[in-house]
């Protein structure tokens, strides 16, 4: 024998609308008998209860799942820092920064040391060393670390390439 939605909402406690809604949204059937809409209805509080099946926009199963996987590798990357093997990008940006400085300062004692070993040499010929040691002082200065990711995507790249090239020869 089928049961109204406000018997039924009557039964369990809740409003006709409550059972209008689970009807709507498929857990219930209007032409259940009383005894197949209890059954379906704790059925879905079971599964609701265990996180299987949620109202709405929000699944549980997913973002369960979605916080363990973040979980892992938040502890995968302390894991890599405490073997040293990660590095915060401040700090490697920082080194990056000194070590682009000492090396400008090394470039800059370039033609000096030029100079003297070769005194034969023009002051423009000199003024045209340290135009290109000025170029690539700069570059040295304002890498960064997605500089050189590119260069590493670059790099194998070409090294793709290259076994592709020798595979057709």
């Amino acid at each position: 024998m089928t049961m109204t939605q406000a018997a039924f909402g009557a039964l369990v406690g809740v409003s006709q609308q409550a059972v209008g809604n689970l009807v709507g949204r498929g857990i219930l059937d209007s032409s259940m008998s009383g005894q197949q809409m209890l059954h379906a209805y704790c059925s879905h509080l079971r599964e609701t209860a265990a996180g299987r099946s949620a109202g709405g926009d929000l699944d549980l199963v997913a973002e369960r799942a979605m916080l363990a996987k973040v979980q892992r590798e938040r502890i995968e990357m302390q894991n890599g820092v405490t073997r040293g093997e990660l590095a915060p990008v401040v700090l490697i940006e920082e080194v990056l920064s000194k070590a682009g400085a000492r090396i400008g300062g090394l470039f800059d004692a370039i033609p000096g040391a030029v100079k003297r070993r070769v005194p034969s040499l023009s002051s423009d010929e000199i003024g045209n060393i340290e135009k290109e040691i000025a170029k690539v002082r700069n570059i040295v200065a304002n890498i960064s670390l997605a500089d050189l990711r590119d260069d590493e995507e670059e790099d194998g790249a070409a090294a793709e390439h290259q076994v592709i090239e020798d595979q057709d020869e």
